[in-house]
């Protein structure tokens, strides 16, 4: 039996954020220190105020959030008794607001949980994953449920208008690795196909644009509505190899999650096509990708290494280093800890719906091979 679900109701643009609010009156915001410094949060605490509610900020999310930060986030929502949780902020703060929501459920009761991303990246306003830090065994653990999923998302563009090209790169790229591997994904479907391929095509017409022109406002909504068609792509298909092995990279160098997805990611492509050795199903999944793109499809080959070729060239770019060794970790440090990411990738949920089947061996090759920049044969 197969399944597709569209998950929260979506609100583009400005000015709607009262309307998803009104009729709601105790509001748990979840954002991080800088929202709350800046006063950014006056966002939603504005908003709060003009449909009569009451408020509490939560702002102690910070970047790979552990399970002590959810502990915090649960303990301070039981006491305040939201009928809202409110998301403001990157991946990291809607990880954490729907994990106090899922976790705290007993404590908190139910409650409505509005996601406002301020990156367009994660695609987690409409994705049933949450992705949780063990920092004493530096592992990253990926939850899926349906549970998870918000019940609002509200994509406005003005909010991600002064976001810096560094964090625009990793996480462009990171909604581009959303959306290949929900549609090489053992579990694709024709509705996850048809987000996942407009999903490519918003981020390979419009990242580099954003990169280089942060006003663009036309360009940063489209990568808004691109992070959020992979994330319902994603949600519904799975992921791959190339999360289950950037959740390990992040964790064990703290490299940012979307800049670890753009540094693996043409390795691992090369990898589920077989084009060094024999091509696989996937490489027609990959073809397909070429075709739409209106790339090189005069073989099967040619077309998938035409894809693998642009996404690296997208890459440098917008100065996503190219391999782990560009990326400041020593091959001493890499060497040694190398086990270690092996183990975690093939522990992660994520393998689960890569296309193409992986052994230990076969990860440790590809990190070897994304270490030193090459596609080892």
């Amino acid at each position: 039996m197969g399944v597709f679900n569209l998950g929260p109701k979506i609100y583009m643009g400005p000015g709607t954020l009262v309307a998803v609010l009104n009729g709601l009156k105790r509001f748990f915001i979840v954002t991080d220190e800088f929202m709350r410094a800046s006063k950014k949060v006056r966002y939603i605490t504005e908003a709060v105020d003009e449909v009569g509610g009451d408020s509490l900020i939560f702002s102690g999310v910070k970047p790979d959030p552990d399970t002590h930060i959810i502990a915090a986030g649960v303990k301070e929502a039981a006491s305040f008794r939201p009928d809202c949780i409110v998301a403001f902020g990157g991946g990291s703060v809607i990880d954490v607001a729907k994990a106090i929501r899922f976790f705290g459920k007993e404590r908190i009761g139910d409650c409505f949980l509005a996601i406002i991303p301020t990156t367009s990246g994660t695609g987690s306003e409409v994705s049933n994953y949450s992705v949780i830090t063990d920092a004493e065994k530096m592992v990253k653990y990926p939850l899926t449920s349906d549970l998870l999923l918000p019940d609002a998302a509200i994509l406005d563009a003005s909010l991600v208008m002064s976001v810096p090209p560094s964090v625009t790169a990793d996480t462009g790229i990171d909604v581009l690795t959303h959306a290949v591997e929900a549609f090489v994904s053992k579990g694709h479907t024709d509705f996850s196909d048809a987000m996942a391929e407009k999903a490519i095509k918003l981020v390979c017409g419009n990242l580099h644009t954003v990169y280089l022109k942060p006003d663009d406002y036309d360009a940063r909504q489209a990568m808004h509505n691109a992070s959020c068609m992979a994330g319902v792509a994603f949600s519904n298909a799975g992921l791959g190899l190339n999360h289950a092995m950037a959740h390990a990279l992040g964790a064990v160098f703290h490299i940012p999650h979307g800049r670890a997805n753009g540094i693996l990611l043409p390795y691992v492509m090369m990898f589920n096509a077989g084009c060094t050795t024999k091509l696989t199903p996937a490489a027609e999944r990959y073809a397909q990708i070429a075709s739409f793109l209106d790339l090189d499809t005069s073989a099967l080959r040619p077309a998938a290494l035409s894809v693998i070729r642009s996404i690296r060239s997208l890459i440098g770019k917008i100065n996503i280093p190219t391999s782990i060794g560009a990326a400041g970790i020593g091959r001493d440090e890499f060497e040694a800890k190398l086990g270690r990411l092996a183990d975690a990738a093939m522990e992660d949920a994520c393998r689960a719906s890569n296309p193409t089947d992986s052994k230990r061996e076969d990860i440790l090759h590809i990190y070897r091979g994304a270490f030193c920049g090459r596609y080892l044969v």
